[in-house]
């Protein structure tokens, strides 16, 4: 019997069934317990061996959309989001970016949010006209947006847009704390605050500065223009 299939539902989206490699769902068990247990660089291994074996599956000649709420497939998607992360991470910002795309073709109603993620992507990779299409799929609800704006804005022009600051400082006050602070620890208090059932908005805007961390280093520019804005 084969390893794997791609099954076909009625909602025209299609269901990964798979043993040995592609069993997905054991893969991202596995890549979690060695996560947890510090092994992490045999984790991210994992996870993109995942990545191959999730690409090797998907046709090149037609439309794929892969059932969400099956849940080898979903656990496929969320290996292929998780080793986009690892890639992002290590500043490999144009794979990070070929998988956050192969991500959205194959979900596009994007069910682990990773659109923002991928604008950074662009930004960084200056691709800023990759960076205009999707920019407005990310929510105005979000810190990211004004975020990414601003950024992206500093990147091309060297200036920071004022409506967006002031929308940065207002409506997303902890974050713009955040960001000009002098230290992000990860330190018991924030493990404790954002493990909880409800994080704070404190410890939720720590979370992202660690999430992009590595690119206010490999950009250090833009934090030092945020901490010189005028208070609105």
């Amino acid at each position: 019997m084969a390893e794997t299939m791609l099954k076909p539902t009625p909602d025209q989206t299609f269901e990964i069934e798979g043993r040995g490699e592609y069993d997905f769902l054991q893969t991202l068990r596995r890549s979690d317990e060695l996560q947890r247990s510090g092994n992490v660089n045999e984790a991210c291994n994992l996870r993109f061996h995942a990545f191959q074996r999730l690409a090797e599956l998907i046709p090149d000649d037609e439309e794929v959309i892969l059932e969400w709420n099956h849940p080898n497939t979903r656990a496929a998607l969320d290996l292929l989001y998780r080793s986009a992360i690892d890639h992002f991470l290590i500043d490999d910002f144009e794979l990070s970016a070929a998988m956050l795309e192969m991500l959205l073709d194959l979900d596009p109603e994007d069910h682990e949010e990773a659109t923002w993620l991928l604008a950074f992507d662009y930004v960084a990779l200056g691709d800023y006209d990759a960076f205009d299409e999707v920019i407005n799929d990310v929510s105005d609800k979000y810190p990211e947006k004004p975020l990414l704006t601003l950024w992206s804005e500093f990147r091309r022009h060297g200036t920071l847009p004022l409506g967006e600051a002031i929308r940065l400082q207002r409506h997303f006050a902890p974050y713009y704390r955040e960001f000009i602070a002098e230290s992000h620890p990860a330190d018991e208090t924030y493990l404790h605050d954002i493990e909880s059932e409800h994080p704070s908005q404190e410890a939720q805007a720590r979370e992202l500065w660690l999430k992009t961390e590595n690119l206010w280093t490999a950009f250090p520019d833009f934090i030092p223009a945020l901490k010189a804005l005028p208070l609105h």
